[in-house]
């Protein structure tokens, strides 16, 4: 069973930094599009940031110029680098990948972990 284990997240002051990872498990041979997305309660869940395997990105309007988005592609691997940090950025952080390729030759699709809790305080 191959599953998505996001770290990194914790408590930080408004205008600090914090660093997301996102690692799988499992025989996996790649992963293609891999994301960041948030949900704080009694909101919906939204889109963060995406990475293709290129290295093209795309970002919320609400964390352009504040977050960075990377990936190791041998590591199947997906980072979240997250600065200036408002209190607005408090939510649960979950990653995403749209297509898992496994060493097997099937494929899972809309792939997501269990979330990593960022909470910023004032």
């Amino acid at each position: 069973q191959v599953q998505l284990v996001e770290s990194g997240g914790g408590l930080v002051q408004a205008g600090g930094s914090l660093s997301l990872s996102c690692a799988p498990s499992g025989s996996i041979f790649s992963i293609n599009v891999m994301g960041w997305y948030r949900q704080a309660p009694g909101k919906q869940r939204e889109l963060v940031a995406t990475i293709t395997r290129g290295g093209r990105t795309d970002y919320a309007d609400s964390v352009k110029g504040r977050f960075t988005i990377s990936r190791d592609n041998a590591k199947n691997t997906a980072y979240l680098q997250m600065n200036s940090l408002k209190l607005e950025d408090t939510a649960r952080y979950y990653c995403n990948a749209d297509r898992v390729y496994l060493s097997s030759g099937n494929s899972i699709r809309d792939l997501w972990g269990q979330g990593t809790q960022v909470t910023v305080s004032s």
